[in-house]
C-alpha cells in the first residue's frame, strides 16, 4: 500500500506518471467530465487548520471521480487528545477508502500512514505541502511545456511549501534557488534531501542558496513565493514582517527574471506584504490556474492511491 507523505518518497517516473494523468483528467474534466474512477470510495479529510483550498479541491476532486469525501474538523478528533492517532486511523480504515490529513505536526500524518489500513495522503503538515508542488509543477508543464532545466526562484522563508517545491525541483530537473534571510533559510535535512533526490532522478536539477532576491530571480522562469507568517507562528508576525520586508515580490523584482517568467503563490496571499496587488493580478500572474491545478494533480494521486 502507498502514501502521499512526501515527495522524497516516489520516484522521479512514478511522480512524472502523476502529472501526466492529472493533464489527462483535467482535459477529460473540460471535456465533459471525469469517469467514476472512485465510484462508491470515501475520503476521510482530517483537518487541524482552517482551509479553503485543500477542504474543496479534494472533495470536489472525489465528487468529479464518482466517489465521495468527509469533513472531519478538529471538535470532531482532536486528533491524538481526543483519541490516539493510532485508533483513528484503525478506526478510519473500517469505513473509508483513503485518508488526508492537514496538520500541524508532520510526525501526525506519518502516525496515521503507520496505522492505517487504507492509504493516507499528506494535505500539509509543518514540514511539507506535496499536494502544492504537484499542483505547481503542473502549472509550470502547462505554461512551457516541459519544466526541465527552467530556473525556479523562491523568494522569502524557508517553509514546508519552499521543501516540497525543492523536492519537487529535483525530481522533475529544474535548477531551484531560494533567497530567505539568515535564520529562515530551507533547513539543512532538506539541502541534503534535494541533493539526494537529484543524484537519484539523474534529470541534472541544482540548488542555489542565496540571502539576495535580486540575484535570485535573474534568469528566473518562475517567481514564487508564500506568506510570511505561517497558522501557529502568528506571535511571530511583527518581526517576521520587519525581516521580510526586502523580499517582497514587486514589480521592480519580476522585471529583473525573464521575459517569460510568471509568478506564483500558493495562496492565501497577504497582499502588500510578501506580494503587491499589482503582481498578483497581472498577466505575468499564475496564481489562480496554479490554485484550479490543486483539484487536478489531487485527483491523480487519489486514482493512483485509491482505485
Amino acid at each position: 500500500m502507498k502514501h502521499f507523505l512526501t515527495l522524497a518518497d516516489w520516484s522521479a517516473d512514478e511522480l512524472w506518471r502523476l502529472i501526466e494523468s492529472a493533464v489527462e483528467l483535467k482535459a477529460q474534466w473540460k471535456a465533459g467530465g471525469n469517469p467514476p474512477l472512485l465510484k462508491d470510495k470515501l475520503l476521510a479529510m482530517i483537518f487541524q487548520k482552517p482551509s479553503l483550498r485543500t477542504r474543496v479541491s479534494f472533495e470536489v476532486a472525489m465528487k468529479h471521480l464518482g466517489g465521495d469525501a468527509i469533513m472531519l474538523g478538529p471538535d470532531e478528533i482532536g486528533l491524538g487528545k481526543r483519541e490516539s492517532i493510532a485508533d483513528v486511523a484503525r478506526v478510519l480504515s473500517g469505513y473509508v477508502q483513503g485518508i488526508m490529513a492537514r496538520v500541524f505536526d508532520h510526525a501526525h500524518v506519518e502516525q496515521l500512514a503507520a496505522w492505517a489500513g487504507v492509504p493516507v495522503i499528506n494535505g500539509l503538515s509543518d514540514a511539507e505541502h506535496p499536494c502544492q508542488a504537484m499542483g505547481d509543477v503542473l502549472t509550470i508543464y502547462e505554461r512551457f511545456g516541459s519544466v526541465q532545466g527552467l530556473r525556479v526562484a523562491y523568494i522569502g522563508d524557508g517553509n514546508n511549501v519552499a521543501v516540497s517545491l525543492a523536492q519537487a525541483c529535483a525530481h522533475f530537473g529544474m535548477h531551484f534557488v531560494i533567497a530567505s534571510p539568515q535564520g529562515y533559510e530551507l533547513p539543512q535535512t532538506a539541502v541534503a534531501q534535494f541533493h539526494e533526490l537529484a543524484a537519484r532522478s539523474e534529470e541534472g536539477a541544482t540548488l542555489t542558496l542565496l540571502n539576495d532576491p535580486n540575484e535570485a530571480v535573474k534568469n528566473a522562469s518562475v517567481i514564487y513565493t508564500d506568506t510570511w507568517v505561517s497558522m501557529g507562528q502568528e506571535a511571530e508576525t511583527a518581526a517576521r514582517v520587519a525581516i521580510m520586508q526586502p523580499y517582497q515580490v514587486n514589480t521592480a523584482l519580476v522585471r529583473q527574471a525573464a521575459p517569460e517568467a510568471i509568478v506564483m503563490h500558493c495562496l492565501p496571499a497577504h497582499r502588500g506584504h510578501e506580494i503587491t496587488d499589482d503582481v498578483a493580478d497581472s498577466p505575468y500572474s499564475a496564481i489562480f490556474p496554479q490554485a484550479e491545478n490543486r483539484l487536478h494533480a489531487q485527483k491523480a494521486i487519489l486514482v493512483k492511491l485509491m482505485s
